[in-house]
C-alpha cells in the first residue's frame, strides 16, 4: 500500500490503519486514496434497491472512504439522487464529491421501455451531448438539484472524445470561470484514453484528470504521455477502471472475463492468469495488486473503484489495506509482465 509523503499513516482505533488522503496540488482538497465510483449505484447493468445503494454508501463512510464520484449519465440521474440522499446530514467539509458535465438529460416526450445506455432504469430521459457554456452551467445546476447540494468539489468533462474543439472553445472556459468564481474547487476531464487527456494537460489549467482503464497492471500506456506531463505540471490523476472491467477483479480470471467493456481476448486472460499465479505464490492476490499498483505513481491521488453492495465495499477496503509484498513486483518485471519504468509500491 503506497502512501503520500505528506500524509503519513496513522493508526486508528483497534489498530486499523485508516485510508490515507492525498492533496490535489494548488487546491483545498484532499482525496481519500480509495474512492467510491457510483456508476453501479445508478443500476449499471442490473438494478439494486434504494436501500442497498444507501447501505453501500453508509458502509463506504464507515470504512473511511471520503471521496465519491458520480455523473448524470449514471442511471439517468439515479446515482446522483441516491448519493445525495445517503450523504445528506454528513458534514460537508468531511468529504469530496465530483460529478460530470457534457451530457444533458432531456425528458422523453413519450417515455417507455428501459434505458439503452447500460443502466437498468426506465427510459424517462435521453442523453444529449452539450459542451456549450450554457450546457455546462445547466448540467451542473441540474446535478446540484439531484444531489441536494449547493456545490460540488470537482467537475469533470465527461468522455469528450468527439468534442475536442468545443471543449477547448466553450466547455473548458466555462469550467475555468466556475472555478474562478469559487463555485467549484477543481476542474478536469474523465476519459478512457490518454492522448486527449495529455493534450488537455499540456494546453489547459485543469487540476485533476480521471483516467479509466489505461493505467493498470495490464496496461501502462499512460507512462508514455499523460503521467509524465501531469507529474511535471502538478495535475492529479484519479485512476479508475483499475480492474479493467473485471479481468483483474478475481483471484483467478475466468474464461468469460470482461476487458474494456467487452469480452476479454484470450491472450489477455492468459496474461492475467500468469499474474494471478505470481501473486498467489507471494501470498497476495491479483485484485490486491491491481488496486495497489496505480497508487505508486506520484501523479495518482486516488484509485476510484465501484461497488454495488456493502460487501463489495468491505472487500475493496480489505484489498487496499492488505498490502502487496515487494517480491511480487520484482517477479512481474522479471517475467516481462510489468514495464520496468513503472513505479511500484514500497512498504
Amino acid at each position: 500500500m503506497s502512501r503520500s509523503a505528506s500524509d503519513p499513516p496513522a493508526v486508528a482505533a483497534e489498530g486499523v490503519v485508516p485510508i490515507a488522503t492525498r492533496p490535489v496540488a494548488g487546491r483545498p482538497l484532499r482525496l481519500s486514496e480509495l474512492s467510491l465510483g457510483c456508476a453501479q449505484l445508478g443500476n449499471l447493468y442490473r438494478a439494486i434497491t434504494d436501500e442497498q445503494a444507501h447501505a453501500t454508501i453508509e458502509t463506504a463512510w464507515a470504512q473511511d472512504i471520503r471521496y465519491f464520484d458520480t455523473a448524470p449519465h449514471y442511471g439517468l440521474g439515479l446515482s446522483e439522487r441516491r448519493l445525495g440522499s445517503a450523504l445528506a446530514g454528513r458534514p460537508r467539509s468531511e468529504y469530496v464529491l465530483s460529478t460530470k458535465v457534457g451530457r444533458l438529460l432531456e425528458p422523453m416526450t413519450a417515455a417507455g421501455g428501459r434505458d439503452d445506455g447500460g443502466f437498468d432504469v426506465p427510459a424517462t430521459h435521453r442523453r444529449v451531448w452539450d459542451f456549450s457554456r450554457d450546457g455546462i452551467l445547466r448540467s451542473l445546476e441540474e446535478s446540484l438539484r439531484r444531489l441536494g447540494l449547493d456545490a460540488v468539489d470537482i467537475v469533470y468533462l465527461h468522455d469528450p472524445d468527439e468534442h475536442r474543439r468545443e471543449v477547448l472553445d466553450t466547455a473548458y472556459p466555462a469550467l475555468e470561470e466556475l472555478r474562478g468564481q469559487g463555485v467549484v474547487s477543481a476542474i478536469g476531464a474523465g476519459m478512457n484514453q490518454t492522448a486527449m487527456l495529455a493534450d488537455f494537460a499540456r494546453h489547459t489549467d485543469m487540476d485533476v484528470l480521471m483516467l479509466a482503464g489505461r493505467y493498470t497492471l495490464l496496461e501502462q500506456s499512460a507512462l508514455e504521455d499523460l503521467l509524465p506531463i501531469c507529474q511535471q505540471r502538478g495535475i492529479g490523476i484519479v485512476a479508475a477502471g483499475v480492474f479493467n472491467s473485471g479481468l483483474l477483479a478475481r483471484r483467478t480470471p475466468p474464461d468469460n472475463a470482461m476487458y474494456n467493456y467487452d469480452d476479454a481476448p484470450e491472450a489477455l486472460v492468459l496474461r492475467a492468469r500468469h499474474m494471478a499465479e505470481i501473486c498467489e505464490r507471494h501470498g497476495t492476490s491479483l485484485p490486491a495488486a491491481a488496486l495497489a499498483f496505480p497508487l505508486a505513481h506520484p501523479a495518482v491521488v486516488s484509485v476510484c473503484v465501484g461497488a454495488r453492495s456493502p460487501e463489495q465495499i468491505e472487500r475493496n477496503v480489505e484489498l487496499y489495506r492488505s498490502g502487496v509484498p515487494a517480491s511480487v513486483w520484482g517477479e512481474l518485471r522479471e517475467q516481462g509482465l510489468l514495464r520496468p519504468d513503472a513505479p511500484v509500491p514500497v512498504g
